[in-house]
């Protein structure tokens, strides 16, 4: 997984800048404020290049992000860099969400862009959610979005084509989905073509991101061998109740009593 994530870390930004993480961030603080009032720090689990990050960090959470690619953390701490008065408060380390632990306990545990559904397996899913209990104190939450089974099925993946540019590079990325009923996974096959406007050289990569749908039985089940329990969940940013147009769920979880 960290391979696809660094070939394209250089462009993440760019592909995603029509993206609005402070929208984002302001809804999962809604969770905080409501189920952890009192929260001090944040740790999030597959933090990207860290854009969620800095706006918790600006809203005056101590943060601590993790990443698999090293390229992306990379990037987020040359922008941290540019952002010296956040030095205290936010930092930034390579490291697999399934195995990763810190000397450190935290009120709220966030893991934003799907990042559960990127664990294929029954053994990653369990793995994480045990990286989640080991580092939430009793009376912390963990905020988490995922896609969601009966959309995925319903509405059927469908090839699309994004494009984007700055004053550097024009990116087109094509995205072929395939999906694999009997393991609840749809495979995103990207061919991501790259051009330098300064020199037109155009460079293509190839990538998979290979993404588990859930189901909510599902989900409370591996919750709850992991000593976890959900308090709720929603469809992404709206607030409704998840239907079958739905494919991105957001949920809140704690220890169990």
């Amino acid at each position: 997984m960290e391979k696809v994530f660094d070939m394209y870390a250089k462009y993440y930004d760019l592909l995603y800048r029509d993206k609005n993480y402070l929208e984002e961030a302001e809804y999962v603080q809604k969770f905080i404020n409501r189920f952890n009032a009192g929260a001090k720090n944040i740790l999030d689990l597959g933090c990207g290049t860290g854009k969620h990050d800095f706006i918790f960090a600006g809203k005056g959470f101590d943060v601590t992000g993790i990443e698999l690619s090293e390229k992306m953390i990379e990037t987020a701490n040359e922008n941290l860099d540019l952002k010296k008065e956040l030095y205290k408060t936010l930092r930034f380390f390579q490291g697999d969400v399934r195995n990763i632990r810190l000397d450190k306990k935290f009120d709220v545990i966030v893991s934003l862009f799907h990042v559960m559904s990127y664990q294929k397996t029954n053994e990653d899913l369990l793995r994480t959610i045990k990286t989640v209990k080991d580092h939430l104190k009793s009376d912390g939450i963990f905020l988490f979005d995922f896609w969601y089974g009966p959309a995925v099925l319903s509405e059927r993946p469908e090839a699309r084509i994004k494009k984007l540019e700055d004053e550097e590079i024009m990116v087109e990325r094509y995205a072929e989905p395939s999906l694999h009923i009997n393991e609840n996974i749809v495979d995103v096959n990207y061919r991501v073509c790259v051009k330098e406007k300064l020199n037109n050289i155009v460079n293509e990569i190839r990538e998979t991101h290979s993404m588990r749908y859930l189901f909510i039985p599902e989900l409370k089940f591996f919750l709850d061998v992991g000593g976890m329990e959900i308090i709720t969940y929603e469809a992404w940013i709206t607030g409704k109740a998840p239907d079958n147009k739905s494919w991105s769920v957001f949920a809140a979880a704690r220890n169990k009593n």
